[in-house]
């Protein structure tokens, strides 16, 4: 049984959670390699609908949960959102999670840098969360962040904490906002190891030996391909690698370890924030769409913006994001509509492409090119099987596939874990 990974294909909030506790069933460990909470899974399960930004979405089915080195991890969203879930009836503990010793820690400091900054660009602005991921990626590659092994070192956190203030406050300052006093985070932060520190671990050992005895790794990725740092639609992207090749870098495994690679897509095309959406709609399907999917975001809560499939980036995503097979989620909110419209590639300044190109003017110049498929009237909602489906959602699904160049095979008909249609199973590689 192979190993399998979980990445976005479009812009995030494809449905990631919901396939990761579908597939959680059959593995022992799910690792969460890369992001922050500034990405959230939205998991209903019966009557209860669980909302998770750091945790693992494998808690919900009770397996190992990890939170690997790649994370940036705030220490109150994460004891917050702990006690969360702890209400809610799961089981959080040193025996279903670990951290990493090597994460790194986002301080207060980080969100008001990073709102600072959003502030100051005004309508350039690049439409971040506002919760410090940006800035704690910055402090680590510029190697002065605070890790999540330095809270069992007082003498290393204050001074640590002595140069993250002289770079910081000079900034803040700069930007006419509050800065931070010493003594308060370092209080703050000693208050945080007694709770943190039991689920701390090298996890990379953990992983290693789960590899050698044969167990089942279940690699949860964040946000998306297309808001990867390098091949996304810079710079509205995330502050991370989102590809599957940083599974191996933010977990500790070997490259050989990932596994099938899965890429999540929506049956249509969402994304928040700012920054280029080629197949965005502004009137009456767009917003049927959103109002459909309950298009809002699971952490901010920001209305989502939406538009056609686009086949032409997915296909994008998937050759750089190393994707063997995709989910399709949401096919259900499609139903009805007479008409189906597929983004098949751009006409950017009267020359046709592909691919969206990496310049950002080309990128806000790109127009849809669109294929028109007919669509359904029967309901796809809660279809367990492809012979439920109606023909044309069927025929939909395949002009997809031969669109993008890769087989879909998974496909989510509805909120509810059962509703899914398997056409090949990951695990089998």
């Amino acid at each position: 049984m192979a190993n399998v990974t979980v990445i976005g294909a479009q812009w995030g909030d494809e449905g990631k959670g919901k396939v990761v506790d579908w597939l959680a069933s059959r593995a022992d460990l799910v690792v969460r390699f890369q992001g922050g909470h500034n990405a959230g899974h939205t998991l209903v399960v019966g009557n209860q609908t669980y909302k998770l930004s750091l945790l693992p979405s494998g808690l919900v089915r009770g397996k190992m949960g990890i939170i690997g080195n790649g994370v940036v991890i705030d220490p109150e969203a994460l004891l917050a959102e702990i006690d969360r879930v702890i209400s809610q009836g799961l089981k959080v503990s040193p025996e279903t999670l670990r951290i990493a010793e090597n994460a790194i820690l986002i301080l207060p400091l980080h969100g008001a840098i990073d709102r600072a900054r959003e502030a100051a660009r005004g309508d350039a602005k690049i439409g971040t969360t506002g919760r410090g991921i940006g800035p704690a990626y910055e402090d680590k590659v510029a190697r002065r962040a605070i890790r999540v092994c330095d809270l069992a070192e007082p003498e290393t956190l204050s001074f640590k904490l002595d140069e993250l203030l002289l770079h910081h406050n000079t900034l803040l300052k700069g930007l006419g906002a509050p800065t931070f006093e010493k003594q308060a985070l370092f209080d703050q932060l000693l208050a945080y190891a007694p709770r943190i520190l039991p689920f701390v671990e090298p996890v990379w050992e953990r992983l290693d030996e789960a590899r050698r005895s044969g167990k089942r790794v279940l690699f949860e990725g964040a946000q998306a391909v297309m808001l990867d740092v390098d091949h996304g639609t810079y710079p509205f992207v995330t502050s991370s690698n989102t590809v599957a090749a940083n599974a191996s870098i933010g977990s500790g495994m070997a490259p050989s370890a990932l596994g099938f690679v899965l890429g999540i897509a929506k049956a249509y095309c969402t994304r928040v924030g700012s920054g280029p959406f080629p197949s965005e709609l502004h009137d009456d399907i767009g917003r049927l769409l959103g109002e459909r999917g309950r298009e809002f975001g699971t952490v901010t809560g920001r209305p989502r913006r939406c538009g056609w499939f686009d086949a032409a980036m997915v296909r994008q995503a998937i050759k750089v994001g190393g994707i063997q097979g995709i989910v399709m989620t949401k096919i259900d909110v499609l139903d009805g509509l007479p008409e189906l419209k597929v983004c098949v590639g751009y006409r950017i300044n009267g020359q046709e492409y592909n691919y969206l190109p990496a310049a950002m003017r080309a990128q806000a110049a790109a127009e849809p090119i669109y294929e028109t498929i007919a669509g359904w009237s029967a309901s796809t909602k809660g279809a367990r099987s492809y012979a439920e489906l109606p023909a044309e959602a069927v025929k939909y699904i395949r002009r997809v596939e031969e669109l993008i160049e890769a087989p879909v095979t998974l496909l989510s008909t509805g909120p509810e874990r059962d509703d899914t249609i398997m056409m090949r199973d990951p695990f089998e590689g």
